[in-house]
């Protein structure tokens, strides 16, 4: 019994069961290799479905239909379902191996029937995918919705800039809007008003695209809007689909050249009525974008500048005391109409509620305004990027330089380059006009990256803040402080008290009230010192020893200074030195010492004898007029010895300076020569001063200007027998004044280059350019004034004539006209001048007179009076000085009353 074993035989009903779970789920193995092959053959068919629908989905979209949802459903499960059936097929060869007896069983069972499994229900669900239908693939596009961007909730002072910008980029002849500025003056809140101008007027747009570029930019940043797998495919679908599309793209911040080809942007022209405007700090990406007009966003008037700050500050704090208010708009004021500043320095005063904290805010921005609150954390940076953004170091260099200057002092850029050139950061070892050239190429750079700004077209200024963001730069972000000294302006009346003046590199007291510099300070790093107009009177003998590096020393404008220090021969570096508008007699012989002086002006002194001046054997640029100097024989042959002189600046005042006209080797490398008040008629050596810029003469007793027989090693020229080629290419001011006996100008024809011509008080003058004289020069092809950009005429009471036929003058921006009562036709036509908004424009004295003049034609003279203007103002000399003080009073009656807003009652 112990060793009997029980057995269970199963009933039929368990049998069955069995054999019914084998026959389904067996299956799955047992079928497996035939399901692989059908999975393989149905999957290659559904690939081709799915090529041949997103061929058609393409063409539909090329012709601006939208893809239908469920299409895009369709194709999301076909690239899932092929993912899955190309894992299941990968994993094939090792699946089957596990089979065995004739597939019936395998030697994994589990794995193999999950597998098998898997392999059943993929096949099923590609053949249901590749069974669909579709009769439509596409529809018609809707109209996206424009996505309105937040905007600051005071904006104030944009409201005409706005329009003006809505206006000029719904025109149709627009395709490309760029606006320029410097950082924080409100380009973005600008732009972004247009985007979401587009939310209330739509004008047809299928499309309004809005992309923050910024500096690293990159092409993928406009593709993002749409979903494509790579660069190259989303440039070329990104095109066919926005070629039948309107659209407009606004790119914020932009720091360089968008290339909108290869980004996939088809081009906006007047053709497909698209639209692209993008903003900037720099006018050289408006340029290179072909926008060959932009608009500048402007800082704030005074009055919108204060409104916004209000806004700001908040009432509350304004109305916490009485005083505020006024003291307020001080603050404001500081802040130069720059939003950005406006709104961090409003902010950060909206909680002070007393008079003293806002006296404390009005000392430190005018001391140190880095110390300000949210000054260094807020606005500096920002404006920060511009300066990096500078591709050369001495770009860089040059813009710190600037900041030496007052607060918005007016920088004579001609004056700035020679001190850059004096300092090293331009090469003038060998050319100064090339020098000269790369520092104006400098000056635009800055001014296109909107870090200068350009007071007409000799000066720049540079803006406050920006002013504020350079000195914190020049200071190592203020970590030094002393290295960068700049008491401009600040009615000083003694040197600064300094702790380590071994770190001082640059140092501006200009504009100031020392009058006397005493001591010795030990400034070896020491190499620009600014002293202009400091009202200096003395300087001691101790003061100079200890400043070995110093290479730029500015005295101009100190009226009462009459003498240096011998000591100054210990500055053994200097290379410029200005003198200009001194009292200085002599020149001391320690002067004569400095070995490497390349620029000295002694314009306006009254300087005696510049004996010994040929010791000075580097000097390149001298500026020579002094009241009482005698330019003798003696003096010329001083001066032609200096062989490095390249520019020489002249003022001839008697008839003892005529000998310097007749030294050719001192005419060649002149750029300025003024003639004043000479009775002796003398021809004038133009044909040989190819450096010449200005021209000024002024009570001359000359009928004509000659410049005679004059024969130089290239050329021969024989009084006015018409040269065939312009002669004084340099030639771009000439200036005129009370020359009684001068009968015409003629000889300025051949001055190609002349930008300004000012004619005042010539009583005989009759003709500019006289037909008779002029007539050869006319059959050898010139066209007298082709870069003409402005003539002024005052008191002419002969000239009735300029030219006697119509001039093209493509440069010509206005032709001035006062008290020339003869002159009944001006040398225009229809086509004359610049047109444009910035294009020509007369002005004349009296509305009668420009009414009674003979114009050309009807298109001319329509042209003309459209836009001419009436001016008041008149050259006042002889009996007209009398009723002078009167017009001046008026002036500055009228001046007040807009001004200061004081009540007009005060004058009366």
């Amino acid at each position: 019994m112990g060793n009997c074993v029980s057995i269970s035989i199963p009933c039929d009903s368990c049998v069955n069961t069995v054999s019914q779970w084998h026959d389904e789920k067996g299956g799955y193995i047992h079928n497996v290799e035939k399901n692989l092959t059908f999975l393989e053959t149905n999957m290659e068919e559904l690939r081709a479905r799915r090529d041949d629908v997103s061929r058609r989905v393409t063409r539909e979209e090329d012709r601006g239909l939208q893809r239908l949802a469920e299409i895009q459903v369709w194709l999301n499960r076909v690239e899932t379902i092929e993912n899955r059936a190309n894992d299941l097929l990968s994993a094939k060869n090792v699946e089957l191996q596990r089979l065995c007896l004739c597939s019936l069983c395998s030697k994994s069972l589990v794995s193999s029937y999950r597998y098998g499994k898997s392999v059943f229900s993929t096949l099923r669900e590609v053949e249901k995918l590749k069974s669909s239908v579709f009769e439509m693939v596409s529809e018609k596009a809707r109209t996206s919705e424009v996505e309105e961007r937040p905007v600051q909730r005071a904006i104030v002072g944009q409201e005409t800039m706005l329009e003006k910008a809505w206006n000029h980029l719904v025109e149709d002849g627009v395709g490309i809007m760029g606006l320029y500025g410097m950082g924080g003056v409100g380009k973005t809140t600008l732009l972004t008003q247009l985007n979401n101008k587009f939310s209330d007027e739509r004008c047809g747009f299928d499309f309004v695209i809005w992309i923050v570029v910024s500096k690293e930019f990159q092409v993928e940043k406009i593709q993002e809007v749409w979903k494509q797998k790579d660069t190259t495919e989303k440039g070329v679908h990104l095109y066919n689909f926005l070629k039948k599309k309107r659209f407009v793209l606004f790119l914020d911040d932009l720091w360089q050249k968008v290339d909108l080809a290869k980004a996939g942007v088809p081009f906006p022209t007047v053709e497909n009525r698209c639209k692209v405007a993008f903003t900037t700090r720099s006018q050289d990406v408006c340029a290179h974008m072909g926008v060959e007009e932009p608009m500048e966003v402007q800082c704030l008037s005074d009055n919108d500048a204060f409104v916004l700050f209000q806004k700001k500050v908040g009432p509350v704090t304004l109305g916490s005391d009485p005083e505020i208010p006024d003291i307020a708009r001080i603050v404001a004021r500081k802040c130069r109409g720059l939003p950005l500043a406006l709104n961090v320095i409003g902010e950060t005063m909206s909680c002070k509620r007393t008079i003293q904290e806002w006296r404390h805010a009005i000392d430190v921005l005018t001391s140190y305004a880095i110390e300000f609150s949210g000054m260094e954390d807020q606005i500096l940076p920002l404006l920060k990027y511009s300066y990096d953004n500078l591709k050369e170091e001495r770009h860089k260099l040059c813009l710190l330089y600037c900041a030496l200057f007052p607060e918005d002092y007016k920088i004579q850029k001609s004056k700035l380059i020679d001190y850059w050139i004096c300092e090293g950061l331009i090469d003038g070892s060998e050319d100064i006009e090339r020098a000269e050239n790369k520092g104006y190429e400098i000056i635009g750079s800055l001014v296109r990256a909107s870090l200068l700004m350009e007071d007409g077209t000799n000066k720049v200024c540079m803006h406050d803040i920006i002013r504020e963001m350079a000195l914190w730069i020049a200071s190592d972000l203020g970590q030094e402080k002393e290295a960068f000294i700049v008491h401009a302006g600040l009615w000083f009346f003694k040197m600064p008290k300094v702790k380590n003046w071994n770190i001082v590199r640059r140092m501006s007291l200009m504009h100031n009230k020392i009058l006397h510099l005493r001591g010795s300070h030990e400034c070896l790093q020491l190499t620009t010192l600014l002293l202009q107009k400091t009202e200096l009177g003395k300087i001691s003998s101790e003061f100079f020893k200890s400043m070995p590096k110093l290479v730029v020393l500015d005295l101009s404008k100190n009226l009462d200074l009459i003498e240096l220090p011998e000591t100054i021969s210990e500055l053994g570096s200097l290379q410029y030195l200005n003198l200009s508008g001194t009292a200085i007699h002599h020149l001391p012989m320690g002067l004569l010492g400095l070995k490497n002086l390349i620029y000295l002006d002694l314009w306006d002194t009254d300087i005696l004898s510049i004996a010994g001046i040929s010791k000075l054997h580097k000097l390149k640029v001298l500026k020579l007029f002094g009241h009482e100097f005698l330019c003798d024989f003696q003096a010329v042959k001083e001066l032609e010895t200096l062989e490095h002189l390249e520019s020489l600046f002249i003022r001839i005042t008697s008839f003892q300076y005529v000998e310097i006209l007749r030294s050719q080797r001192l005419m060649s490398c002149t750029q300025h020569l003024e003639i004043d008040n000479i009775s002796l008629e003398t021809i004038v050596p133009l044909a040989i001063m190819e450096k010449l810029r200005s021209f000024w003469i002024k009570s001359w007793n000359i009928s004509e200007i000659k410049m005679g027989n004059i024969c130089s090693k290239r050329k021969i020229v024989y009084s006015l027998h018409s040269p065939s080629t312009p002669c004084f290419s340099s030639l771009s001011v000439v200036k005129i004044q009370d020359c009684n006996r001068l009968r015409e100008l003629t000889l300025l024809m051949f001055a190609s280059n002349l930008r300004e011509l000012d004619v005042l008080g010539a009583k005989e003058l009759k003709d500019i350019i006289n037909k008779e004289k002029a007539s050869k020069g006319e059959d050898s092809g010139i066209v007298p004034f082709p870069k003409l950009i402005l003539l002024r005429l005052d008191s002419l009471p002969e000239l009735n004539n300029i030219h006697w036929k119509p001039l093209p003058f493509p440069c010509l921006k206005e032709i001035r006209v006062t008290g020339c009562p003869n002159l009944r036709k001006l040398p225009l036509d229809s086509r004359s001048g610049k047109h444009g908004e910035n294009g020509l424009f007369i002005s004349y004295s009296r509305k009668e007179r420009i009414e009674y003049l003979e114009w050309k034609d009807e298109a001319t003279k329509t042209r003309f009076l459209s836009s001419y203007l009436i001016i008041s103002t008149q050259r006042l000399s002889g009996a007209s000085q009398a009723a002078s003080s009167k017009w001046m009073i008026c002036f500055l009656c009228v001046f007040l009353v807009v001004k200061v807003s004081l009540p007009v009652s005060c004058f009366i």
